[in-house]
């Protein structure tokens, strides 16, 4: 939006507990400022418990959009009149928009976003041998997409169970427990942070010497930018990518969903990039 807001001016928003750090209405409002679009993107904190009571607010109020983040991801989901395939399968939802003839369509950017944030490092999922840590609601996004790319997929956590849960969702995936990632690393490709992991000051969930070089490391955290795990698989002559990609293109695909343009790809990454770290 390149003018003060007026009663025309469309708007979405990002909904969270907390939300305050988000990055996303620097990402949005960018892309709305590069096509002259009179939208405007803001953050609305909405406490626990209340994301389907936001969801259902989308078309009583009028938003153009509503992206969600955590916890209200499978809220979200039960309170959409329709779901995507992905969603569906996922039982969560991180975007919502209007529905064409009343009600919201929810829908599950962040799979597809990761892919094309692959993409972007020249990395192809298909045939790959791809260890993901984690089960919770990025890891299922994630497993999901890198099996309908055809990735050969192990899914490490600290549960059995939730590992379990989470390689239903892709054809032939198998279940470990975290500790058994080490040996695991030993024949992966790709390997994929799900977890919060070097978002803190937690250790590497194995010995940075299981990492080798020819492995690509992406990890879904972009803040910090740099974390421990891609500082050792630097060290270990791996490659390796943050989560802004991820976080860029999940935005991007909801952009085009609620305007019908093309996002503004490279416009978005520098805003997510100049984005004060919350």
């Amino acid at each position: 939006m390149s003018d003060a807001p007026t009663g025309s001016t469309r708007v979405a928003a990002v909904i969270g507990d907390p939300v305050e750090h988000s990055r996303s209405p620097a990402i949005h409002n960018a892309a709305y400022a590069a096509l002259g679009l009179d939208w405007v993107y803001v953050a609305l904190p909405v406490a626990a418990g209340r994301g389907a009571a936001a969801v259902r607010a989308v078309e009583v109020m009028g938003l153009a959009g509503l992206n969600v983040t955590m916890p209200h991801k499978a809220d979200a989901a039960y309170a959409c009149d329709e779901l995507t395939p992905d969603a569906r399968a996922l039982g969560a939802v991180n975007a919502v928009w209007p529905r064409a003839g009343g009600g919201v369509i929810g829908d599950s950017t962040d799979g597809p976003g990761f892919l094309r944030a692959l993409a972007d490092e020249g990395v192809d999922p298909a045939g790959a041998r791809v260890l993901v840590l984690g089960a919770g609601g990025a890891a299922r996004a994630v497993v999901l997409a890198l099996g309908r790319a055809g990735a050969d997929l192990t899914i490490a956590a600290r549960r059995l169970g939730a590992a379990d849960d989470a390689a239903v969702l892709a054809p032939s995936a198998r279940a470990i427990e975290l500790a058994a990632a080490a040996a695991a690393l030993a024949t992966t490709d790709i390997l994929v942070n799900a977890t919060p992991l070097g978002m803190g000051d937690e250790a590497l969930p194995f010995p940075a010497s299981a990492l080798h070089p020819g492995l690509f490391v992406a990890d879904t955290v972009y803040h910090p930018l740099e974390t421990p795990l891609l500082r050792a698989a630097r060290a270990a002559g791996a490659r390796g990518a943050n989560g802004l990609g991820m976080l860029v293109h999940q935005a991007a695909i909801a952009f085009t969903a609620w305007t019908g343009q093309t996002a503004p790809i490279d416009v978005m990454r520098r805003a997510a990039e100049a984005a004060p770290p919350g």
